[in-house]
């Protein structure tokens, strides 16, 4: 049994709006819209998301990962992302791989409110644990620790930009939507008032 670890942080700049992004946060399926393409996304419960990675390369195999996360909004804006279920697809004669496949992801983003920017502080931590077969599992430790590193550092990374271009994007487009809506208790805008 192989376990690779490998771990991400986060510091995002975000301006601050009319509508505070703690706001936007209380709303999960928007960050893990922001992680993955939304078409890659299926809702299983309340809170729960199965994504479907674009298959991966792993020492000349290739592999197609999804993963169950649970993401839960705190009551201070902060996000918490687990996973809570996992399966890889890949060719035939790996049919064995996920009786041994575990996947562990623990991710946290918190907001920090300052005068002009809210700043974003996230941190995330994978590890994997799988049964290789047999060409694999006799390669040199250190190239296949290197080779599990690699692969693992690229998803957090690639969840991370997609994260950095596409949250900010989204938040100032959800803000501008919830004050383009009608204001149906006749109060007037959310402009200007405290939400």
């Amino acid at each position: 049994m192989q376990e690779f670890h490998a771990s991400q942080n986060l510091r995002l700049r975000v301006p601050n709006e009319a509508i505070p992004i703690e706001h936007y946060l209380r709303q999960p399926q928007r960050l893990v819209q922001a992680i993955t393409d939304p078409r890659r996304i299926e809702v299983i419960g309340d809170g729960v998301y199965r994504l479907s990675l674009r298959p991966l390369q792993f020492l000349g195999i290739s592999i197609e990962p999804t993963a169950d996360l649970r993401v839960r909004s705190q009551a201070d804006g902060s996000l918490q992302l687990e996973s809570v279920g996992c399966q890889v697809k890949g060719p035939d004669y790996l049919s064995f791989v996920n009786d041994s496949f575990g996947m562990a992801l623990q991710g946290t983003l918190t907001p920090q409110r300052h005068d002009r920017y809210t700043e974003l502080q996230g941190r995330a931590d994978l590890q994997i644990h799988i049964e290789l077969p047999p060409p694999i599992r006799f390669m040199p430790a250190p190239m296949l620790d290197s080779a599990g590193k690699t692969l693992l550092s690229g998803i957090l990374s690639t969840i991370k930009h997609r994260i950095e271009r596409q949250l900010v994007e989204d938040y100032r487009a959800w803000v501008a939507a919830t004050h383009a809506q009608p204001d149906v208790n006749g109060q007037g805008s959310l402009r200007g008032r405290a939400v």
